[in-house]
């Protein structure tokens, strides 16, 4: 009887199952450092324990994309191992800080599932919630990825489409307890913009840009335990290419935003996302944001901010996004809505 694990394949799936995810992890310290050693990312709130302290908190908890990162790689042997793409994120909600010491697990909800015209491959739809050792739920969302069939003669499922919301209602937010920037010392945060400096449909050019290296992407993919193998097995694809996971990109452009949203200090929230072409090893990553909304919070001094990341490549028009036909142009990697929070 073989022991090995192939995944599972888009047949497998079922709307109503609950997959429990191996294998909860502990983060620490060190997954703080060497975040920050693959990402430029520099935001206050998250490199210092005293600037923390000074907002509320009991110290610096760990960045919002680790937190998303581990749950995220707990669920790809069961969800992602044989995906042709993860396609999309809806309802994402950060719902309590992640601190050193805590230890994350994974455990995700089918509620969706599309076969494709090709009868090759489907669209599962997935409802994922990462909890700490005390079974809090510290983050939850929604993704849709294109998985293959095993057995491409296994009859096609009844289609069941999920109602999903395009945004997160302010009035849904998290703002972790304690948080207070009614004190906020932006000289130490990098930048003197807040809250009502932004105005909607304002757009932002981060002018910066990362290169992307194979060892780097590598060291993530290991890092957050992705074991999709369009990510790490270079004879998996045609191509010949490792896939540069999404979120590598994720965290790479929110990185790249600290120029011109450094008082975007917290991710409460993920509106939508779609990865609009792929990246590899070589590109360089440069982005920019849109003001889509803003809103107040109860917490003193906090406000929120809603935000369209967009992440392009090397030579990509100022602000490019999509063509005549309403495809993304090929330049685009990443297009990203979320709210974030900022001092007022």
């Amino acid at each position: 009887m073989a022991k090995t694990n192939p995944g599972r394949f888009f047949e497998d799936y079922k709307v109503g199952q609950v997959i429990r995810h191996a294998v909860p992890r502990t983060v620490a310290e060190g997954e703080r450092a060497l975040y920050h050693a693959l990402y430029p990312a520099r935001h206050a709130l998250y490199s210092s324990d005293e600037f923390a302290a000074a907002s509320g908190l009991d110290g610096s908890p760990l960045d919002d994309l680790i937190a998303f990162h581990v749950v995220f790689g707990k669920t790809v042997p069961d969800v992602s191992l044989n995906a042709v793409a993860n396609l999309g994120y809806a309802e994402g909600r950060w719902l309590k800080p992640v601190w050193p010491g805590d230890t994350l697990r994974s455990e995700s909800e089918v509620i969706g599932v599309k076969e494709n015209s090709n009868g090759k491959s489907g669209v599962v739809y997935v409802r994922t919630r990462g909890l700490n050792q005390m079974d809090e739920v510290v983050l939850e969302y929604v993704r849709w990825v294109m998985v293959r069939k095993g057995d491409l003669s296994a009859p096609a499922p009844e289609t069941v489409l999920p109602a999903l919301q395009k945004v997160v209602p302010a009035a849904d937010l998290v703002v972790p307890e304690g948080l207070d920037f009614s004190d906020y010392d932006f000289g130490l945060a990098g930048e003197p913009h807040r809250w009502g400096d932004y105005e909607i449909g304002e757009k932002i050019d981060h002018v910066d840009g990362v290169t992307i290296e194979e060892a780097e992407h590598m060291i993530a993919t290991r890092l957050w335990q992705n074991t999709a193998k369009v990510h790490f097995d270079a004879t998996f694809r045609d191509d010949g290419k490792r896939l540069i996971y999404g979120g590598h990109v994720i965290s790479m452009a929110r990185a790249l935003s600290f120029n011109g949203l450094a008082n975007a200090q917290m991710i409460v929230a993920l509106n939508g996302g779609a990865h609009a072409n792929p990246c590899f090893a070589g590109d360089t990553v440069k982005a920019w944001s849109e003001v889509l909304d803003k809103a107040e919070t109860d917490a003193p001094g906090v406000g929120a901010i809603r935000l369209r990341l967009v992440a392009v490549k090397q030579g990509a028009a100022e602000f490019a996004l999509k063509g005549e036909d309403g495809k993304y142009a090929p330049e685009v990697l990443l297009d990203l809505d979320y709210w974030a929070l900022m001092p007022m």
